[in-house]
Parts: C-alpha cells; sequence; structure tokens
C-alpha cells in the first residue's frame, strides 16, 4: 500500500509539472476562469445600461405627428421628447440599424376623436430586434394612459362619474425577493462557471490518456511495477486538480468582477459575496472531479488526441444541454433534476443566486451521484490500462 501511494503522489507530481508546463493550459485557466466573471459582468452590466440609458431619454418616434396634437400635447406634458423616425423605419428596424419602435399615427386621428370614433394607432417594431422590441411595452402603456385621459374627459363633459370605467381595481404584489429577480438577468452565472469547468479538465483529461498515447509516453508508464489503479488516481487527481483549480478561480472572479458593473440597478440586485462563492465551490468541487474522470474514461479508448476529442463531443453536449432544462422547464423544479449531473449543479447554484435554503439531503445526491461516476470512471481506465498492459 505505501508503494502504491507513492506511485500515486510520483504520477501526480509528474501530471501536474507537464499541465501546468503546457502554455495552452495555462491560457485555459486564466481565460476561463480568472476573466469569466469580470468578462461576464461586463457584458450584462452593459446591456442593462444600454437599456437604461434609452429609457431614460423619454423619447418616442411618431409618424404623422402633424395629425395628433392633442397627443403630440399628452406626450409633452408627461415628458417625452416626440420625435420623427427617419422615411425607411420599416427596413431599419428589420436589419436592426434603428432601435425604436414607431407609433404610426393615421390621417383622420383628431377628427375621429371629435366624432366618437376609434382611431387605429400602430405601434411598428421587429420581434427580431430585441431593444426595440423591449420597448414597446412601454410605449403600449404611455398610449393606454393617453387612451384612459380621453375617457375621463368624456365622461366629464357627459357627467359620469369616472369610477364607471373602473368597477373594480387591481393591484399586483411581487411574492420574489429582490435576489430572485436578479436572477432573470444573472441567472447565467451558473452556467458560465460550469462550462469554465468543463473546458478546463477537457485539455488535461484528453492530453493526460490519449494525448500520452499518442506520444508514445504511456507504454512505458506501465512498464513500471506499480498497480494500475495508482497510476491512474494519479493521473486522475492531476485533471481534477487543474478542473477544481479553474472552480475556485471562477467561483471567486464574479466578486472583483462585481466591480465592473456599470448598472446601478443591476449592482444593487447582483448579490454575490463570499458565502454565495464558497457554497458554489461545494456543488462545484465533486462536480469538477467526476467530469475529470468521465472525460478520462472517454479519451482513454482513443488512439489519437483528435479522435479523443470527437468522442468528448458528447459529454461536451450533455454539459451544454442539460442545465437548460430548468429554462424550458414550466413546471419548475423537479425531484429528478438533482439526480442529474450538470442540471442539478445548475439548479442548485441558481437557488443559491436567488438567497433560497436546501437541506443536507439535496446536496448529498448531487454529491453521490457524482463520487459514483468517479469511481466508476476511474475504474473503468484502469481496467482499459490494465488490458492494454496484457496485450
Amino acid at each position: 500500500m505505501r508503494r502504491s501511494l507513492a506511485a500515486v503522489l510520483t504520477v501526480l507530481r509528474k501530471e501536474l509539472t507537464d499541465a501546468l508546463r503546457d502554455r495552452r493550459t495555462l491560457l485555459t485557466v486564466l481565460v476561463s476562469s480568472v476573466l469569466l466573471g469580470p468578462l461576464a459582468l461586463l457584458g450584462v452590466s452593459a446591456l442593462v445600461a444600454s437599456l437604461e440609458s434609452r429609457a431614460e431619454q423619454r423619447a418616442v418616434y411618431v409618424a404623422g405627428l402633424a395629425n395628433a396634437p392633442t397627443l403630440q400635447n399628452f406626450l409633452e406634458r408627461q415628458t417625452y421628447t416626440v420625435k420623427a423616425p427617419p422615411e425607411d423605419y420599416e427596413a431599419q428596424l428589420r436589419k436592426s440599424t434603428f432601435l425604436d419602435p414607431v407609433v404610426v399615427v393615421p390621417a383622420d386621428f383628431e377628427a375621429a376623436l371629435v366624432r366618437g370614433e376609434t382611431p387605429v394607432v400602430e405601434i411598428v417594431s421587429d420581434s427580431a430586434n430585441q431593444r426595440s422590441e423591449a420597448a414597446t411595452a412601454r410605449i403600449e402603456r404611455l398610449l393606454g394612459s393617453f387612451g384612459r385621459e380621453r375617457a375621463v374627459l368624456n365622461l366629464a363633459l357627459r357627467g359620469i362619474a369616472v369610477q364607471v370605467l373602473e368597477p373594480m381595481r387591481v393591484e399586483e404584489r411581487d411574492l420574489a425577493n429582490q435576489q430572485t429577480r436578479a436572477t432573470r438577468i444573472t441567472g447565467m452565472v451558473p452556467y458560465f462557471v460550469m462550462m469554465a469547468v468543463l473546458y478546463g479538465a477537457l485539455t488535461a483529461a484528453l492530453d493526460t490518456t490519449a494525448g500520452e498515447r499518442e506520444r508514445g509516453s504511456l507504454e512505458p508508464l506501465l512498464m513500471n511495477p506499480a498497480e494500475r489503479w495508482a497510476l491512474v488516481v494519479g493521473k486522475w487527481g492531476a485533471v481534477a486538480c487543474v478542473s477544481m483549480l479553474i472552480a475556485v478561480l471562477s467561483s471567486f472572479s464574479f466578486l472583483p468582477g462585481q466591480w465592473v458593473l456599470r448598472s446601478d440597478t443591476l449592482a444593487a440586485l447582483f448579490q454575490y459575496g463570499l458565502r454565495e462563492a464558497l457554497l458554489f465551490l461545494v456543488l462545484l468541487l465533486p462536480f469538477a472531479a467526476a467530469l475529470s474522470a468521465v472525460l478520462m474514461a472517454v479519451a482513454i479508448r482513443c488512439k489519437t488526441f483528435k479522435e479523443a476529442q470527437a468522442s468528448a463531443t458528447i459529454v461536451i453536449l450533455a454539459t451544454s444541454l442539460l442545465p437548460l432544462v430548468n429554462v424550458f422547464s414550466l413546471g419548475g423544479e423537479s425531484p429528478w433534476h438533482l439526480w442529474v449531473p450538470a442540471l442539478a449543479q445548475n439548479t442548485l447554484m441558481t437557488r443559491v443566486l436567488k438567497g433560497e435554503d436546501f437541506n443536507l439531503a439535496q446536496v448529498l445526491i448531487p454529491l453521490g451521484v457524482c463520487v459514483a461516476l468517479t469511481i466508476v470512471g476511474v475504474w473503468f481506465v484502469a481496467r482499459m490500462l490494465r488490458q492494454a498492459a496484457l496485450k
């Protein structure tokens, strides 16, 4: 046993030295983990800041404004700036070069109001143009306020109480707390972290198995009298260390990453501190260990590094697509989510961002699944190396 443990440590030290000597691995660690938090938050905050700045401009583009002086008066009283859209605004909306919806007023707008008729006002936008679509709801509420004001004035002229229009009042009460509302924007943080862990483990796992076989350095290693499981545990430990290092760096990168937030609203909503980072690590470290073992098990059967990359595609797709179940699941979380790797981690990390609690059993289920995957993966790699040595 002492000799086997010495072999494990020797292989672990050798593989870590090779991994840290590889510039490609170091670049992966730097880009995918250290810069992950700042870059992700910078992109999100830039989008939110852009939407906020456009909302603060309080500008409305109206085509046919000369046909609706009463509407213009209402908009200006609401402190909105009324502007004329470009002549080819429809083409520009399709091309996303014009980012505001356009209100189109018919020629008989004022005459229809005088006659007591209901003129049709169009709001022209393009659903593929996300920024123009985002402002459509604001324009709809603004025009709805104009319609209610006209209705109140018409009723007042006829001596009818305004309460006739509102037989009841509806008030909304949102049960979501501040952190839960913030996850509508920051909900992609767990996904980014898991992708960093995946691609960090990928290069190291393929290089230590299929890469060594391609270079011809695996066979001399198998000639050592050490147990196969000791060699495999040493290799797996090195890959897991690299993957766990990326998990640590990517989780903590969001702490200084909050310094680059350009939106005050997002900065107030995004509650991510030391507690959240440590809870992320509790969920990510077992996942990184299991992912390392699975990738090694997939790559050990391949003879070249490129072949191993092709074979690992299924693991990459599964890890990338499984977290999206939460996005498309209209029924919310289900108990079976905790039994699926990647999906379980994404579910629990999202709860962390929401500020929700989870019990020990909900943590032990994905932990047990990760331990089982790690054991099976390491056993399979040791079995393949044993067969290779016999041949």
